[in-house]
């Protein structure tokens, strides 16, 4: 018996009486079953989720990509199946759609999309924000394109939430080191700004990067960077930043720096004197050189 498990087959098979059930572990879903002292992770309520469509569902979204490697899935999301059941449990989430084979893989003993089908699924369903935080996770982690997608989208043309996913693949960004980067990486776009490069690097006098940036423009030289609590917990963390932050800028470097505290309206009118100072270096580079 693993550490979740279905109740009937650990009764049936003479593991557990009913009792022993009933008051020494906590129940998970309908008929499954783990410890009572220990919280519920993502994995285990996953392989509870699959335990409870009797091994039959195929796990999908965001339960599928934590699987392939995908970070900053949250414990608590629902699990997402590809099974037929009109009233699923709570914190279960089911949808009958059509599948094959070449879109199913075996993770442990779990039935799990295939990398592409994830992709697929996790781009129909959820906000556009969430979804491309999701993607752009997923694509850190595997290196996924939108190539290898899209064929799916041509496939099942006539699917619930094609046309999002189509918008959120384009978006999609594997360069995003987490969830505030990529809303910070929206938050420019929507504004209008063309779309910003990831993970740009920044070479020190022998050509080696010493760093890669968040995300900016390489050709104005504005970069915008998401800056995380590490330095708070981490004196060490917060010398090189501060040692890092002057070496760029000392490289010719618009630096802005994100904090979670901060506004978007404060945020982008930083990002507009950035460009407006750019604007008017190049309208007058021979004063700029002379100073």
């Amino acid at each position: 018996m693993g550490t979740v498990f279905l109740g009937s087959e650990a009764v049936a098979g003479g593991i557990l009486t009913q009792g022993a059930l009933r008051y020494g572990y906590r129940r998970l879903f309908p008929n499954v079953y783990t410890s009572r002292d220990e919280p519920s992770s993502l994995a285990d309520r996953t392989a509870g989720a699959w335990l409870w469509s009797w091994r039959r569902g195929v796990i999908t979204g965001r339960a599928a990509a934590a699987l392939h490697g995908a970070r900053w899935v949250k414990d608590d999301v629902p699990i997402e199946l590809n099974y037929n059941c009109r009233r699923p449990p709570e914190g279960i989430i089911t949808r009958d759609e059509r599948i094959t084979c070449d879109e199913v893989i075996q993770i442990g003993d779990m039935a799990v999309t295939s990398l592409h089908r994830t992709a697929f699924d996790l781009g129909r369903f959820l906000p556009r924000g969430q979804t491309v935080a999701h993607l752009d996770a997923l694509a850190n982690a595997t290196g996924l394109t939108a190539e290898r997608v899209l064929p799916l989208a041509e496939r099942y043309k006539g699917a619930r939430g094609v046309k999002k996913l189509r918008t959120a693949l384009d978006l999609m960004d594997g360069g995003a080191q987490s969830p505030k980067e990529t809303w910070l990486r929206l938050l420019l776009i929507d504004k209008g700004y063309r779309r910003p490069r990831t993970q740009i690097p920044v070479l020190d006098g022998r050509g080696v990067p010493f760093a890669y940036l968040d995300m900016g423009w390489e050709d104005v030289k504005i970069a915008v960077e998401y800056d995380g609590d590490q330095h708070r917990k981490n004196r060490s963390q917060y010398v090189w930043d501060e040692q890092r932050l002057r070496l760029i800028r000392g490289r010719g470097w618009l630096h802005i720096k994100v904090i979670k505290e901060d506004e978007p309206p404060e945020i982008l009118e930083r990002v507009a004197t950035a460009w407006r100072q750019r604007e008017r270096e190049r309208a007058f580079p021979v004063a700029r050189a002379a100073v």
